[in-house]
């Protein structure tokens, strides 16, 4: 599926700037203020009041996995990494901590509102590829409901297809997934009627 780059007016926005002292962050904070955001920076750790930010900059260079209070990867907002050295070592820390874009060092009049742009979107994209997956694997977890579902069912009909046609209509009469209906089919032991059988 192709997702567009959501236009935004980042104004009022909140960015943090997660880098030591330096000129960087005196030229990161004019662009971010050109563009309208509230910008606060902190070394060497992340302030708390960081969690309610809506963009998190950090310090690839010198940056470490306990300056974040969440599991590296699962920020709760997007981030972009301010890398100086392309050693590999750290471009790959800077993936892993959950870069979603970056700005080379050092930093002139430019690059931030792409970066921001950019970072928004993937994050969006990789929050609601998240939510896909965590779908996908609900469903297919409950595939072996679907199945027992069938398998009680057929012990009444002709045969599994004619089973699962049956689970397909009561899940439509009772407006729920068929994984929905099965579930109910298995937590009832087979329904009305198994009940009756063993009454």
């Amino acid at each position: 599926m192709k997702r567009g780059v959501r236009h935004q007016n980042l104004g009022g926005a909140r960015a943090v700037i997660l880098h030591r002292p330096h000129p960087v962050v005196q030229a990161l904070t004019r662009q971010l203020h050109a563009i309208g955001l509230e910008v606060g920076d902190c070394w060497p750790d992340l302030e708390p009041q960081a969690i309610s930010a809506d963009f998190i900059f950090f310090d690839a260079d010198m940056g470490h996995d306990a300056q974040f209070p969440w599991k590296p990867g699962e920020s709760p907002m997007p981030m972009i990494a301010l890398i100086g050295s392309e050693a590999p070592g750290r471009i790959e820390w800077s993936l892993q901590a959950g870069a979603h874009a970056q700005l080379l060092k050092p930093i002139g009049d430019s690059g931030a509102y792409s970066a921001l742009l950019i970072a928004r979107t993937a994050f969006d994209a990789h929050r609601a590829l998240s939510a896909e997956i965590a779908d996908l694997r609900r469903r297919l977890d409950q595939r072996q409901t679907v199945v027992q579902a069938v398998t009680l069912l057929a012990q009444r009909a002709k045969d599994e297809s004619a089973a699962y046609g049956q689970l397909r209509q009561m899940a439509m009469a009772w407006r729920v997934s068929i994984e929905e209906a099965a579930h109910r089919i298995v937590a009832s032991q087979g329904g009305p009627d198994d009940r009756r059988d063993r009454g």
